[in-house]
C-alpha cells in the first residue's frame, strides 16, 4: 500500500512562531477557551506587536501582506486566491469563537493573504497573491477581475481610495470601481466595471503593524504627510489621467482631487 502524506495546512504562520501542540477538550474547557480567547484579543489590540493586524488609517498605510474583505450578509466575504485552480475566490469567513466584531477579523490562511506594493510617490498599488506562484489583480476594460499575470502593466494597477467610515474602494485604470457581484445561479464574483461606490464596493482592509508604522517614519521623514487618496463622496469630482514617466515600462495612474469651485486649469 503507497504511503498517504498528510495534507498540506493553509493555516497563516509567522516566521519564529513557533508550533502548538492540539489537545482535546471538552465542554467545561468550551467556556474556558472562549473567555481565554476574548481576553487575547483584548490584549492584542493595544499590543504594539509588528504582526499585528491593523485597520489603515490612510491609504497610503495599505502595504505589505493585506486581509481585504466584505461585509456581506449572512457572513463575510474575504478575496482569496486558489493555486490549485488558479482563480480568485470569494472565501466565506466562520463565526468567531466569541462573538467578535467584524472589525476583528484577521486572515487565518494564506490564500487569504494578498501583497501590496507601491511605485514611490505614486497613489497606485498592485495586488500580488501570498501564495502560489505571486500573481498579480488585474481588471480589463470589460470589468473582468482575474489573477493570472506575473508581469504588471496599467490593468494591474489599482488606486485605494479611503472612505469617510473607515473601508476603502479599489478604482482601476479605467476609473470603475472593484466590487462583488452576483451572477447566474446566486454565485458572487469580482467585477470592476462600477462607476459609483456603494455597498457592493465597499472593503474592509486590515495590514501588519509595522507596515503602518512604515509609512508614518516614512511621512515624518518628508517632514509631512504624503498626498493621501481619500474620498468627500458629497463635494469631491474624481478625474485620472494616465501618463508615461521616462524610465518606466508601464503607464503610472495619476488621481487629481477637484473640489467644487476650484479653477479649471492646472
Amino acid at each position: 500500500m503507497a504511503d498517504s502524506k498528510a495534507p498540506k495546512s493553509l493555516r497563516l504562520k509567522f516566521k519564529g512562531e513557533k508550533s502548538k501542540k492540539k489537545r482535546k477538550y471538552g465542554e467545561d474547557d468550551d467556556i474556558e477557551a472562549s473567555s481565554s480567547s476574548r481576553s487575547r484579543r483584548h490584549i492584542a489590540q493595544d499590543d504594539g506587536s509588528p504582526e499585528r493586524w491593523v485597520h489603515p488609517d490612510q491609504a497610503t498605510e495599505i502595504r505589505g501582506p493585506t486581509f481585504i474583505f466584505h461585509p456581506s450578509d449572512p457572513s463575510p466575504l474575504c478575496i482569496s486566491f486558489d493555486a490549485t485552480r488558479n482563480r480568485i475566490t470569494l472565501h466565506q469567513l466562520e463565526k468567531l469563537e466569541d462573538g467578535g466584531s467584524i472589525l476583528d477579523r484577521t486572515p487565518s490562511e494564506v490564500t487569504q493573504v494578498w501583497v501590496t506594493t507601491r511605485v514611490a510617490g505614486s497613489a497606485t498599488i498592485n495586488l500580488r497573491t501570498g501564495t502560489g506562484e505571486g500573481k498579480f489583480l488585474s481588471c480589463d476594460k470589460h470589468g473582468l477581475v482575474s489573477a493570472d499575470r506575473e508581469a504588471r502593466g496599467p490593468q494591474e494597477e489599482w488606486s485605494p481610495i479611503a472612505l469617510e467610515d473607515g473601508m476603502v474602494a479599489f478604482m482601476n485604470v479605467y476609473e470603475k470601481y472593484l466590487g462583488i457581484d452576483e451572477v447566474a445561479g446566486g454565485q458572487l464574483t469580482l467585477r470592476g466595471d462600477n462607476d459609483t461606490v456603494g455597498f457592493q464596493e465597499r472593503f474592509y482592509v486590515k495590514i501588519q503593524n509595522k507596515y503602518k508604522q512604515e509609512a508614518h517614519e516614512e511621512e515624518r521623514k518628508k517632514g509631512g504627510e504624503l498626498d493621501l487618496p481619500s474620498m468627500d463622496e458629497k463635494s469631491t469630482k474624481w478625474v485620472l489621467g494616465s501618463v508615461l514617466f521616462p524610465g518606466l515600462s508601464h503607464l503610472l495612474t495619476l488621481v487629481l482631487f477637484i473640489k467644487p469651485g476650484a479653477p479649471a486649469g492646472l
